[in-house]
């Protein structure tokens, strides 16, 4: 079960903190509208290790990246709205440093007392970052005494925050990284009965490894999205002008045939929800999936396939959901992913929805509380569940246990 994921991996009980300063490389990429956060659920998943931190006496150096920068002090990633976020979640005070790794953050982490937060400017600031630089993961290192990672969705990526800083400092995983890996373990290696894995999405090519494993290990698998017209094309069905992958077809159909030959229910759409366009305001038509107007696309799963997943999870020991149904943030096209949300929510089995827009779409329909588990991290828990090693995890099983260091005076 879990304890191979977990096997080796030092977490928050095994790290003395007490007086010193830690490094918390959290994943704070939340949506933007301006200065207003979107959607705080990874600045309050962060939550619980921070306040763990601060309860046990040490000072905290967080640390995130934020969107996709233009360049160092790009404004519009900046961290200040998430800093004003964190404060006021938290209830304490943040500060905000105005370099990453500069003489800013090294004065203010020097100057930090047990229970003051510094936070960093956006990791993604400094080009090191990404490039997993050495170099500028001991700029980072040099900041803090101990480090713990509790950005899960980050944990696949190579960058010099997540898998250069812990090679450095003694490391421990976070309780929000414990807890990814314990839930996901479970469905990767021993998932309860009958298993339902419901995908969704744009584009299957992203997706094509995670299907193929999750053939291999589920009961059942349901596809809405985008995504579903490649799988109809597969079966010899027109979608008309949907978006396709008609490159991905053969190989779909291939996954398809081999997993129906073992017994897995694969549940396609019947009926689809079109649009002669990609609009808003596009009136929106329910279709029979053979009744395939040829200039209309396909924006959402229609009531009947709804039913049909709906029923699966009903049954299901284990839900895995990963991608919306349809084009969720648009009422005339939400249908369908708000249903299989609804679902889960009232499922018996144990639900996990694996990150990105389907989580946002969860939280959005007011279901986010009714599920068992709403992952933080979308690529990274497919890459998880794909059977990869994800180099945050890694990293953290070969971290120094030791380091000399000297306990910090409050201030």
């Amino acid at each position: 079960m879990t304890a191979r994921l977990l096997e080796g991996i030092p977490t928050l009980g095994d790290l003395e903190v007490d007086g010193r300063r830690v490094f918390l490389r959290a994943d704070l990429n939340v949506p933007l509208s301006g200065d207003r956060v979107l959607d705080d659920l990874r600045i309050a998943s962060s939550l619980p290790t921070l306040r763990e931190l601060l309860g046990r006496g040490a000072s905290v150096v967080m640390a995130s990246h934020l969107g996709r920068p233009s360049g160092s002090g790009d404004p519009s990633t900046s961290m200040a709205p998430v800093a004003q976020r964190l404060r006021e979640l938290l209830g304490h005070d943040v500060v905000l440093a105005t370099d990453v790794a500069g003489p800013d953050a090294i004065a203010r982490a020097a100057a930090l007392g047990a229970g003051q937060v510094l936070l960093l400017e956006n990791l993604r600031w400094e080009p090191g970052e990404t490039k997993g630089d050495v170099g500028f993961a001991k700029r980072l290192a040099a900041l803090a005494d101990r480090y713990v990672d509790d950005a899960f969705g980050a944990a696949h990526r190579a960058h010099a925050s997540i898998s250069g800083v812990p090679a450095l400092i003694p490391g421990a995983a976070g309780l929000l990284l414990a807890r990814e890996l314990d839930v996901l373990g479970r469905l990767r290696d021993d998932p309860a009965r009958p298993y339902v894995a419901v995908l969704g999405g744009a584009k299957v090519s992203d997706k094509l490894i995670v299907l193929e494993r999750l053939l291999e290990r589920v009961d059942v698998l349901a596809v809405g999205g985008a995504m579903a017209s490649t799988f109809l094309l597969a079966e010899g069905i027109s979608v008309g002008t949907s978006r396709v992958e008609a490159d991905q077809a053969g190989e779909v159909g291939r996954l398809v045939a081999a997993a129906r030959a073992r017994g897995v229910e694969v549940i396609l759409p019947e009926d689809v929800v079109v649009a002669p366009e990609f609009s808003r305001d596009a009136p929106a038509l329910t279709v029979d999936v053979r009744d395939f107007p040829a200039d209309q696309m396909s924006l959402d799963i229609g009531p009947r396939t709804t039913a049909r997943i709906a029923a699966a999870v009903a049954g299901a020991g284990a839900v895995f959901w990963n991608g919306p149904m349809g084009v969720s943030e648009w009422p005339s096209f939400a249908a369908g992913t708000r249903g299989v949300a609804q679902a889960l929510s009232t499922s018996p089995g144990f639900t996990v929805v694996g990150g990105g827009d389907s989580a946002a779409a969860v939280r959005a329909f007011g279901f986010a509380e009714l599920i068992d588990h709403v992952s933080t991290g979308g690529g990274a828990s497919l890459e998880l569940l794909e059977g990869r090693a994800l180099p945050g995890v890694e990293a953290l099983r070969t971290t120094p246990r030791t380091a000399p260091d000297a306990p910090l005076r409050s201030s």
